[in-house]
């Protein structure tokens, strides 16, 4: 059965790259533009992976993922970040947020498929 992910971006041509390179790769993908909804479609989809955009409009992507990890029903779940303004001292806020992989944008194919990868083993 296909590992299920749930791609939080919004921007439309990143969350189209990455939904059609992970599917390309075996992997069944849920694309959410509104980082509002993104924990409750967690909930209701259990992705075995949530990639996450950290600057979107309205929500933190920082803060979802403290709240992710805060949840009972969504804290197993490793989330991948995914950002444009890396900073110094970012990579480090984010994993203590609870990000389990980190990338920079913009976002190469084979790092991007890596990482993925390494979050989810067979």
């Amino acid at each position: 059965m296909a590992k299920r992910i749930l791609v939080v971006e919004d921007n439309d041509l990143n969350r189209k790259l990455f939904c059609d390179v992970l599917r390309a790769n075996g992997f069944e993908v849920e694309p959410l533009a509104d980082g509002a909804r993104a924990l409750d479609t967690a909930r209701q989809l259990s992705p075995d992976l949530i990639i996450m955009d950290i600057q979107l409009p309205h929500v933190s992507g920082v803060e979802l993922i403290e709240q992710a990890k805060r949840d009972l029903h969504l804290q197993a779940i490793p989330v991948l970040a995914v950002t444009a303004y890396a900073a110094k001292g970012d990579e480090e806020k984010i994993r203590a947020a609870g990000a389990a992989g980190y990338l920079a944008k913009p976002v190469s194919i084979m790092p991007f498929m890596n990482a993925v990868r390494e979050l989810l083993p067979d």
